[in-house]
C-alpha cells in the first residue's frame, strides 16, 4: 500500500483570520438580535448599574490628573509662542476629542470588559451556555446583547462626565498654577471649539463601548483549558481591545479631521 499523502501545512495567519471573522460574525449577530423580541430589559438594567458603579469613580480619579497634565503641558508649549490666550481652547479640544474617549475606552475595556469576559467564560466552562442552547435559548440574545448595550450606554454617559471633569481640572490648574485668566480660558474655548468636536467624542465613546463589549463577549464565549483558561481569555480580551481601540481611534480622528475643517477656516 502506498503511503498516504502528507497533510498540507496550514497557512500562516489563518487562525488569526478565522478569529477575526468569528468576532465580526458575533458583532453582526449582536446588531441583528438587538431589535429582536424579547428584549432582556432586566439584564440590561443590572449590567448597566454594575458597569456604571465600578467605572464612575476610577474615571474621575484618572481624569483629574490627566486633565491637569494636559493643561500644564499645553499651556507651557503655547506660552513659548506668546499665545497664552488660547491655552484654554487648545486644552479643552485635546480633552474632548482625544483624552476623554481614550480614558473611557481604557476603563470600559479594563474594568467592564474583563468582568463581562470572566462571567461569560465561567458560564461556558460550567456548560451553562450549552444548556441554554438545548432549551432553545440564544446565549447571544440572552446574555451578550444586554451586556454590549449596557457598555455602550455607560461609555456614552461616562464620556460626558470625563469631559466635564477634565475641563474643570484643566481650568483650575491653568488659572491657579499658570496665572491664566478665567475669561480668556472660556473665550478661547468658544473661539476654537465647535459642536462636531463633541459629536465625534460621543461617537467614539459609543463605538469604543460596542467594540469592547463584543471583544470581551467573544473571548468569554471561547475559553480554552478549563478554569485556567478563564484568566487567559480575560487577559487576552483586555489586550486585544486596547489594540483595536487605539487603531479605530486613529482612523476616526483622521476621517474627522479630513471632513470637518477647524473653526474659523
Amino acid at each position: 500500500m502506498s503511503a498516504p499523502p502528507a497533510a498540507r501545512a496550514p497557512l500562516p495567519g489563518l487562525g488569526v483570520l478565522r478569529e477575526i471573522g468569528q468576532m465580526f460574525m458575533l458583532a453582526v449577530s449582536v446588531l441583528r438580535l438587538t431589535f429582536k423580541r424579547p428584549f432582556q430589559g432586566r439584564e440590561f438594567v443590572e449590567q448597566f448599574w454594575f458597569i456604571a458603579s465600578v467605572t464612575i469613580l476610577p474615571a474621575m480619579l484618572v481624569t483629574i490628573p490627566f486633565g491637569a497634565v494636559i493643561a500644564l503641558q499645553v499651556g507651557s508649549l503655547i506660552e513659548q509662542f506668546g499665545a497664552q490666550s488660547f491655552t484654554g481652547g487648545a486644552s479643552v479640544l485635546v480633552i474632548i476629542q482625544q483624552a476623554s474617549p481614550l480614558i473611557v475606552s481604557l476603563l470600559i475595556s479594563g474594568i467592564a470588559g474583563s468582568a463581562i469576559c470572566a462571567d461569560l467564560a465561567s458560564r461556558t466552562i460550567r456548560e451553562e451556555l450549552d444548556a441554554m442552547r438545548v432549551m432553545g435559548v440564544s446565549p447571544v440574545q440572552r446574555l451578550v446583547v444586554p451586556r454590549v448595550l449596557a457598555v455602550m450606554l455607560v461609555g456614552l454617559l461616562l464620556n460626558g462626565l470625563v469631559s466635564v471633569v477634565g475641563i474643570l481640572g484643566g481650568y483650575f490648574f491653568n488659572v491657579v498654577m499658570q496665572n491664566g485668566t478665567p475669561g480668556a480660558y472660556v473665550a478661547s474655548f468658544s473661539a476654537l471649539a465647535q459642536l462636531p468636536d463633541l459629536y465625534i467624542s460621543e461617537l467614539k465613546a459609543l463605538i469604543f463601548g460596542f467594540i469592547a463589549g463584543v471583544v470581551a463577549a467573544y473571548r468569554g464565549l471561547h475559553p480554552k483549558g478549563g478554569p485556567k483558561g478563564v484568566g487567559d481569555v480575560v487577559n487576552q480580551s483586555v489586550v486585544f481591545t486596547f489594540l483595536i481601540l487605539f487603531f479605530v481611534n486613529m482612523v476616526l480622528t483622521g476621517v474627522y479631521l479630513q471632513l470637518v475643517p477647524p473653526k474659523g477656516l
